[in-house]
């Protein structure tokens, strides 16, 4: 476990704001790529890094319809980008690397959320190849530029669900095992924390540092799962009701102190992971609400009364498991025709 997973006493809050944490932060002639940011929270993050100085690629199903969501925010191109396409991931990181630019800010932040089974074209199931899978692809293939920037960090958005199961090594795919959309994006929001946490111990001595972000509750209303960014509740209104994550009259329930946040509340952890001096030599930890998280042993079931606890579960962040972890990211992207073997830094 890693020891530096404790909180440190930032100044900031549950209640800061993603242009609070970072006043005071330059980025001029600094590169971040951020998929999915052009909604949601990931929307919030790209404005505000851009008014921070920096230059941001937006990585994107659809990127005529991005650039559209981004009118408005300065220093900002979008990509061609399918986490559920290894060919489209690879063409992407062949389109940056080409472009010569070091990579500073990495923000893995784009996702599903449960849902019913779904199998990409290699037979993986949805949430894990979307979540992780994906994201481990396009961070191994942008080695370079993120070596070259000299001092990088790479930022993977997790969950709070994470807490429901470790990885399932032995049937990762529910290939054997029934399917549970809840246990599936759980071990998606697992691997996230894990990779962070093992890339830091890969990489960190080449200017290398890995962060898991849990960005609080952002309820939506909308029945299904979410294509979306960050942690977005998409829920019956009769069951977020009982959870207390909206009132009478369906308005989401404002409560930082509870993880249930704003959109710029939501987008404040990421951008302190992606920027703040204070984390200077720390890497490989869990954060949520503009600090590093405590460790929390309690179990977690699917069904809970209120919002549910997030600090950072035991199995997230243990580093045995983020190795396993790591080979077998290799293994199926490399079966699945994905990219190369993710090479050490080293």
């Amino acid at each position: 476990m890693t020891s530096t997973q404790h909180p440190i006493g930032t100044g900031f809050s549950p209640a800061s704001t993603a242009e609070e944490v970072a006043v005071g932060i330059d980025l001029a002639g600094k590169n971040v790529i951020i998929t999915g940011g052009h909604q949601g929270l990931g929307r919030e993050a790209t404005r505000v890094l851009s008014a921070a100085g920096a230059s941001v690629t937006v990585a994107a199903r659809d990127p005529e319809r991005a650039a559209v969501a981004l009118e408005g925010i300065a220093r900002v191109e979008t990509a061609q980008f399918d986490l559920l396409d290894p060919a489209s991931i690879d063409a992407f990181v062949a389109g940056f690397l080409g472009s010569g630019r070091p990579l500073h800010i990495l923000i893995n932040n784009a996702g599903i959320m449960a849902g019913p089974l779904v199998r990409d074209a290699r037979g993986y199931e949805a949430n894990l190849a979307t979540n992780h899978l994906g994201h481990f692809q396009l961070t191994i293939g942008l080695l370079p530029a993120l070596r070259a920037a000299a001092g990088a960090r790479v930022v993977n958005m997790t969950s709070g669900a994470h807490r429901l199961t470790g990885i399932r090594f032995e049937d990762p795919n529910f290939l054997v095992d029934d399917y549970d959309g809840h246990v599936a994006y759980g071990q998606s929001k697992t691997a996230n924390v894990l990779f962070a946490v093992e890339l830091d111990r890969r990489w960190a001595e080449v200017g290398i540092r890995g962060y898991a972000v849990h960005p609080g509750i952002i309820v939506g209303t909308s029945l299904g799962p979410a294509r979306a960014v960050g942690e977005r509740i998409e829920a019956p209104q009769e069951l977020q009701r009982a959870q207390g994550l909206i009132d009478a009259e369906g308005r989401p329930v404002i409560a930082p102190e509870h993880g249930l946040k704003t959109v710029a509340q939501g987008a404040s952890t990421m951008v302190f992971a992606a920027t703040s001096p204070l984390l200077e030599g720390i890497g490989g930890v869990y954060l949520k609400d503009n600090d590093i998280s405590a460790v929390d042993a309690t179990p977690m079931s699917v069904a809970f009364d209120g919002p549910p606890p997030t600090d950072v579960a035991p199995h997230a962040i243990d580093p045995d498991a983020a190795r396993r972890l790591w080979h077998l990211s290799e293994e199926l992207l490399t079966a699945g025709g994905g990219a190369e073997s993710a090479p050490a830094a080293h």
